[in-house]
């Protein structure tokens, strides 16, 4: 299937970047942490199409894809979705290269999904908004758009402070950088490869549970289901990701 592209904002996953992505991040290609992500959302997609914003490599895509759901992507990155183009199966798959928060594609879908903290990408509560209002103009009615993302871990933030660790190895730092006041944080990367230090920085937004609900209010659909994993275990107040599901409605007629 043929890409198409449409004008692009900046691109923090370039070449350097998406050269080396599957393999440091690995871990997140484990069978164990593939398959129940895979099975949620084919459940979800009962045999319709689905929807995959930021789809990047593939990671999700072609194990969907390989259960039988169609596929189409919107990513922003066309060096990411190169990788995605070189593995097999996928030919199957649709790839439109664009900001996920405003880029349509043709056809309607049954399922959307934003997988591995990628909704904060989209750097202001605006573009998140808007993200969830391409979505729901996605989804057919009774469609839903399903989320994976970190609980802002603002409760681990000593009083005063602004940086936190989250990956301490010979090998491997990373610290996230927190502006509390605009809900931004710069997650900084610091790896060893082939003997030299390599370093990459790129900025999030941050987004609480609630404020995700709102917004998918205010594009149609209202919350279905929340779960602490991909494995439906319960969302509790020491979670520290979450899967939510959210259904898109019928337009009341006036």
């Amino acid at each position: 299937m043929s890409d198409r592209t449409t004008p692009v904002p900046r691109i923090h996953f370039d070449e350097r970047i998406a050269e080396r992505y599957d393999a440091t991040s690995a871990d997140m290609f484990d069978p164990a942490v593939i398959d129940p992500a895979v099975s949620f959302l084919a459940d979800l997609a009962r045999g319709g199409a689905a929807l995959e914003l930021g789809i990047g490599t593939g990671r999700i895509a072609l194990p969907l894809s390989r259960r039988g759901v169609r596929v189409h992507g919107i990513d922003l990155s066309a060096a990411m979705v190169a990788r995605l183009r070189a593995k097999r199966g996928a030919e199957h798959i649709g790839v439109t290269i664009g900001d996920f928060a405003t880029t349509r594609v043709d056809g309607t879908f049954r399922l959307a999904y934003l997988v591995y903290n990628t909704i904060m990408n989209l750097t202001t509560q605006d573009e998140q908004v808007e993200c969830f209002r391409n979505v729901a103009a996605h989804l057919e009615v009774g469609g839903c758009f399903v989320i994976e993302v970190g609980v802002p871990g603002l409760q681990r933030l000593p009083p005063g402070e602004t940086v936190r660790a989250f990956t301490v190895s010979p090998t491997r730092l990373g610290f996230d950088e927190y502006d509390i006041a605009r809900q931004i944080l710069v997650s900084h990367h610091y790896r060893v490869v082939d003997g030299q230090l390599d370093v990459f920085s790129a900025p999030f937004r941050y987004v609480w549970p609630s404020e995700l609900d709102l917004m998918a209010r205010l594009a149609g659909m209202t919350l279905r289901e929340r779960w602490n994993d991909w494995n439906r275990g319960p969302f509790t107040s020491d979670s520290t990701t979450h899967i939510s599901v959210w259904e898109k409605g019928r337009v009341a007629s006036t």
